[in-house]
């Protein structure tokens, strides 16, 4: 770029710079909101009549804002406020690196830079929404769980009072018997005691190992609930952490304003000290014009004294030759020879 454009460009920036801090003096959350959507139709309107084609967009977008009523909440003006300032902080860059390297790459890595944070920021809360899906669903399938093993539990619970009822109907049954057959040989009640210690040590087996496998059950279930509790422990402390992460890179992006601001106010200073040398120049060039002008003049005037000098000699030597004097040369010649006549014939 040629230094008169961006001298141009650099002005124009620094123009909208100063739109920009005027629209961020107007634009205030809390305010009234007929007032804030005067001020803010009146500088978007001044900011769009000027602005270049890369800062159309956010000009369309606050435009859009500035119409729907709706939108003009303090949150959406804040993120206004924020949109502005980093617009006006890429035109800061802009300008600086105009001045020194004549290109525009701080705001092409600018934009670069504000799409990959956007795509982190989705991938964050995308991240977040899923665990938070997890969570349910792991919720979800732990109620499932314990509903389904309390049923279970209250099912083994109640086939084992069914079976204790059994085994007290069939002890009331063998005792019955043993009072029926008493009369009987000894070898059939004998037989028939047999039969039933035989069938009471079944049941009682049974009922055992059901025991054991309500036990196991039981072991199962607090184990997955301790296991689900970890990994609801586990997905705290990674939320913990990003939202450590963030805040930390919200700080240091605070700084890197900050350093931002300090080059700009070191840039308007050394604008405005160039600014002087130029004012300077101007005056020195000036000062050498005038002062070529009046030798100019000057020479034009000695010209001109001596074309007349020359034309007045040309007429009166033209007078002399009319009048038949001849050449002043001539003329001086006979008068000497007239005078030397005139002696001879004195003598």
């Amino acid at each position: 770029m040629m230094p008169v454009d961006v001298l141009i460009a650099c002005t124009v920036l620094q123009d909208h710079a100063d739109q920009l801090s005027v629209l961020g003096n107007i634009i205030r959350p809390g305010a009234e909101t007929q007032r804030t959507e005067l001020h803010l139709k009146t500088a978007l309107l001044m900011a769009g009549s000027s602005l270049p084609d890369f800062t159309g967009d956010l000009c369309k977008s606050q435009k859009q804002i500035s119409i729907q009523e709706s939108l003009l909440t303090p949150d959406n003006l804040a993120k206004v406020q924020r949109d502005r300032q980093f617009v006006s902080d890429v035109i800061d860059g802009l300008i600086v690196e105009l001045q020194n390297k004549n290109t525009f790459q701080s705001l092409l890595s600018a934009v670069g830079e504000e799409r990959k944070k956007k795509v982190q920021l989705l991938d964050i809360i995308n991240r977040e929404e899923e665990g938070r899906l997890r969570i349910k669903a792991l919720q979800k399938q732990l109620l499932d769980i314990h509903k389904q093993k309390t049923e279970e539990c209250e099912r083994l619970h109640g086939l084992e009072d069914y079976l204790r009822e059994q085994v007290q109907h069939m002890r009331v049954k063998t005792n019955r018997q043993e009072k029926f057959v008493k009369s009987c040989a000894e070898q059939l009640v004998f037989q028939g005691l047999k039969l039933n210690s035989h069938k009471e040590n079944e049941l009682e087996d049974e009922v055992r190992m059901l025991q054991e496998r309500t036990e196991e059950e039981n072991n199962v279930h607090m184990e997955m609930e301790i296991f689900l509790k970890r990994q609801h422990a586990s997905s705290q402390e990674k939320f913990q952490f990003w939202i450590q992460r963030y805040e930390k890179d919200m700080e240091e992006k605070e700084q890197e304003i900050s350093a931002l601001k300090n080059k700009r106010n070191n840039s308007q200073a050394r604008i405005q000290e160039l600014s002087k040398k130029c004012r300077d120049m101007q005056k020195v060039i000036i000062e050498d014009r005038t002062e070529k002008e009046h030798l100019r003049a000057q020479l034009e005037k000695e010209q001109k004294e001596k074309d007349s000098a020359t034309k007045i000699q040309a007429w009166w030597r033209g007078t002399l030759v009319r009048k038949g004097l001849g050449s002043p040369k001539k003329a001086a010649k006979s008068k000497a020879k007239g005078g030397k006549k005139g002696k001879t014939k004195k003598k």
